[in-house]
């Protein structure tokens, strides 16, 4: 038990840095103010806000439109849960690094 916890107190400190990392490649992956470009959609911003990207969902026609714009949204969510995590481990991982 103790080499595990020697283990976990040498790849502990380095979770929050992994988990920003996924969460910026998320960030890149979601781009849904290009796909408003290309519709032709004035945004004032390149970080279109969700509620605009779910009313674009209800009101457009074209499924492959739509469908990129889900996936922008996912992309979206997945970007702010992985955010919230690294935050979240923070505090945990200095915790473990000071203790162990």
């Amino acid at each position: 038990m103790q080499n595990f916890l020697l283990y976990l107190s040498g790849i502990w400190p380095l979770t929050p840095l992994f988990l920003f990392i996924v969460a910026v490649s998320f960030k890149l992956m979601d781009n849904s103010a290009y796909l408003f470009l290309q519709k032709e959609i004035v945004t004032t911003s390149p970080n279109v806000s969700r509620s605009v990207i779910k009313k674009e969902i209800r009101m457009a026609r074209d499924p492959d439109f739509i469908r990129q714009l889900r996936r922008a949204l996912i992309f979206r969510n997945l970007h702010k849960s992985f955010l919230a995590f690294a935050l979240i481990s923070l505090p945990l991982s200095l915790l473990f690094f000071f203790l162990y």
